[in-house]
């Protein structure tokens, strides 16, 4: 049985998936979490409402790394709506990216949304605070 199959038998309704948008940035951030540096992330509302199956507290995913490896499994503990220009320092410094500094955190996220085609300062988006449950 291969280690994706062991874990979708483990946590039924997982969704396998990397951080980014990027194999280097998927690296990063896996690695990251697996440090326990990383316990939050967020993404536009417009792009969480298209999904599929969003992300729901107490749901499980599977995190990919930028080989589309399983790296680990993170259940999500809470989600909120923000705006862009409303995120707080305490929530930048949970994402563990850079400094983990409010400055750095809004550089990079606006040229992420940049890149996604949907940024602006009063942009929406899904806050999700996350546990790590296992490492693979």
């Amino acid at each position: 049985m291969t280690v994706m199959k062991k874990l979708k038998t483990k946590y039924p309704g997982a969704l396998a998936w990397g951080f980014g948008d990027s194999a280097a940035m998927a690296d990063e951030l896996s690695h990251h979490i697996i440090a326990g540096r990383k316990t939050a992330s967020c993404g536009s509302l417009a792009a969480y409402l298209n999904e599929a199956s969003p992300p729901i507290v107490g749901s499980y995913h599977i995190i990919l790394n930028g080989r589309e490896e399983a790296v680990c499994v993170i259940r999500i503990i809470a989600m909120r709506i923000v705006t862009f220009d409303k995120v707080e320092a305490e929530f930048a410094y949970k994402e563990g990216e850079g400094d983990r500094s409010l400055n750095y955190w809004r550089r990079e996220h606006q040229a992420f949304f940049t890149r996604e085609g949907s940024f602006s300062e009063t942009m929406e988006l899904v806050a999700e605070e996350f546990e790590l449950v296992e490492v693979v």
